[in-house]
């Protein structure tokens, strides 16, 4: 009689909450968000791109970028792309217009366009053999430095067959200078794999960002910020910095450039930022004790900066001098800050989500109070029932401090409630207080059938310095996961958790999170959902596009000075103990964490266990889902995965096919 109690209730519950306006996969399917967002220089319009997904059940493709422009004085947005994809939206200086590059049908390759900002037909205005990937525009709007990659001079075989000779022969990205009239564009002396280029306030330098080559290590190992003369094209000095490199930007007068970087070349992220002089030399490091991480910032005057950036889950808007002085000028803990634009009057356009809906258009006014909401991209998100969401503090065993945070069910039941665990990646990035809900973070989905959501930032985190997104380094899946754990005993403790029916789901580090709760702490999950994880770690060092990477800063020793080590912090290591059903999935075109990696901790299970496995690979897709119907059929199958295994764990491994059917 029990069983049938219990089977009988694994139905109508989330029958019940079919009965709710509750978020739902298809929901998730078909959400549009706003992206980025430019604001013209005397702050009346800011143009901003809106992602659009295709429908899942429809078409098989990549979301849209649509472009639209909010003016300030009709309190408007009018949309001005939407039947192909514009990126790298800017105001060109002088014109009153706005550019974008893109690739229309009858284009051989993405170039560059320019709308008038009050609106018309886009006009091709720029095009380049090869692909126009970036592009800044000269002071005087006459010019344009913009990125492509050097002409292909490689010798073709003659042969009607040509094997890929593996990181040979790589292709690279130069950066060159155009006038517009039809004169060919002349390529800069910078050696290497150009990825960012900007004009110096006064037009005669250029700073540019530049690798030795176009591997992946290299792009995070080994930039260099160049300082490149106008007229002749040559390089005139040099930054000395060797760390992972973000945003760089020029004072108003041409004397210094600040850029956002790695402290050294084992801090894990581009969370700290530096001011060096255009004559090259070491640049110095500003607030070096900052408890966050600096995403990005403009220069207001030569002696003051505007900056972004995130203390812990939250994000601030501040203002940082030169002498050192730094001052909070806004900070909101119910918004996720992801970027930022100014005008010269200092309005802002700002792009943040929250809680309740994903990223949105925001203006900041200097004199305001708060924020003024542009944009409500999905307005049916309002009439959904959504689980509170809060940010929790807890002490790991050893002591230390670990922030999460968690996403409550929609209706608190009368029991014990699941658990699901998403783990995000990395392991240097972190969960802000915003929008958790996408194709594979469950959050108010799960909500919604009555799960609580937790989202640990553990150890090695980033946003509470560098001291702390350092302190996980040559421990893999050591006290980094343990704060995991931690976490999920305190909301056993002191939420309601049932300790019985917990899940656990991430990608990439999240991903290896997830194997490795799986097999060596079996004992504690009942489902988990891996994705792009890692399982091996001695072969994925030979299989990963960023070996280098991930010795400078994560495991901080070579795999073959212990190979015992890295054996004994794999999860196959463990393969042989597995309980916890698993269901594993991965793009088949992944160069980050190779698609061996699912295959082995697939194989070792499926061999020396009896526990339920399932391995789904996606053609196509690399480390993580792009195309709309992968990334839905993807949701289902994870949800479906936790439903059957945390409300019902005498359930049957769920059918292969999946029925996909929008609202």
């Amino acid at each position: 009689m029990k069983n049938s109690i219990s089977l009988l209730l694994f139905f109508i519950t989330p029958f019940l909450f079919a009965q709710q306006n509750v978020l739902t996969a298809e929901d998730v399917a078909k959400i549009e968000y706003v992206q980025n967002a430019e604001i013209s220089e005397d702050g009346n319009k800011i143009a901003y791109q809106l992602l659009v997904p295709k429908d899942p059940t429809q078409e098989n493709a990549a979301a849209s970028s649509h472009l639209y422009v909010y003016d300030r004085g009709t309190s408007s947005s009018s949309a001005y792309v939407t039947d192909y994809s514009a990126g790298n939206v800017k105001f060109r200086p002088g014109q009153n217009t706005i550019t974008f590059t893109a690739r229309r049908e009858g284009d051989k390759s993405t170039s560059l366009y320019e709308i008038a900002a009050g609106g018309g037909e886009p006009q091709k205005i720029f095009e380049f053999e090869s692909s126009v990937s970036t592009y800044d525009w000269h002071p005087k709007g006459n010019k344009v430095a913009f990125i492509s990659q050097r002409p292909d001079e490689s010798e073709k075989t003659s042969l009607p067959y040509e094997p890929e000779i593996y990181e040979t022969n790589l292709s690279s990205s130069a950066v060159f200078v155009a006038t517009l009239d039809g004169t060919e564009p002349k390529e800069l002396a910078v050696e290497g794999h150009v990825v960012g280029v900007q004009w110096s306030p006064e037009g005669n330098r250029l700073a540019v960002n530049a690798a030795p080559s176009s591997l992946v290590d290299d792009f995070y190992t080994s930039q260099k910020i160049y300082v490149v003369d106008a007229n002749n094209l040559n390089v005139t000095s040099e930054i000395d910095h060797k760390a992972k490199l973000g945003s760089l930007q020029w004072s108003p007068d041409g004397k210094r450039i600040a850029f956002i970087a790695g402290e050294d070349q084992h801090d894990p992220i581009d969370g700290s930022l530096f001011i060096a002089e255009a004559t090259g030399g070491k640049p110095q490091i500003q607030q070096r004790d900052f408890q966050g991480q600096f995403h990005s910032f403009i220069w207001n005057d030569n002696k003051n900066l505007t900056y972004l950036a995130s203390e812990g889950v939250n994000s601030i808007i501040g203002t940082l001098g030169v002498n050192g002085k730094m001052k909070t000028i806004y900070d909101n803990k119910d918004l996720s800050i992801t970027g930022f634009s100014a005008a010269k009057n200092n309005r802002m356009a700002l792009v943040a989500s929250s809680a309740k809906y994903p990223n949105e258009l925001f203006i900041l006014n200097p004199k305001a109070s708060g924020l003024e909401r542009i944009t409500t991209s999905n307005p049916w998100l309002e009439d959904k029932q959504l689980g509170k969401q809060e940010v929790i503090t807890y002490k790991a065993t050893d002591g230390l401090d670990i922030q999460g945070i968690l996403i409550h069910p929609v209706n608190n039941p009368s029991g014990k409630i699941p658990l699901i665990t998403v783990v995000h990646g990395g392991p240097e990035a972190h969960h802000d207080n915003g929008w958790l809900t996408n194709y594979s973070m469950p959050g108010q989905v799960a909500a919604g059938k009555g799960y609580a959501v937790f989202y640990p930032n553990y150890r090695g985190s980033t946003g509470r310095g560098i001291e702390f997104q350092k302190s996980s380094q040559g421990d893999p899946a050591g006290k980094e996961f343990d704060d995991i754990i931690d976490g999920i005993d305190y909301l056993i403790k002191n939420n309601n958790v049932d300790e019985d029916r917990v899940g656990v789901t991430g990608g990439s580090y999240g991903g290896y999170a997830t194997a490795w709760m799986a097999t060596r702490h079996t004992e504690r999950f009942a489902a988990g959902v891996m994705s792009v994880g890692i399982s091996n770690n001695i072969s994925k060092w030979g299989t990963s596009d960023i070996p280098e990477e991930m010795f400078l800063v994560h495991s901080r020793k070579r795999i073959w000075d212990d190979y015992q080590f890295y054996l004994e912090r794999s999860p196959i290591y463990y393969a042989d103990q597995a309980k916890t059903p698993l269901l594993i999935m991965h793009g088949k075109e992944d160069t980050r964490v190779d698609p061996g990696q699912s295959f082995e901790l697939y194989r070792h299970i499926k061999t020396r266990t009896d526990t339920p496995v399932r391995l789904v690979l996606y053609p196509g897709e690399g480390h993580g889902n792009r195309m709309s119907t992968a990334r839905y059929d993807f949701n289902l199958r994870m949800m479906r995965w936790f439903d059957t295994y945390l409300k019902n764990g005498e359930a049957e491994v769920p059918e292969v096919i999946l029925e996909l059917q929008m609202n």
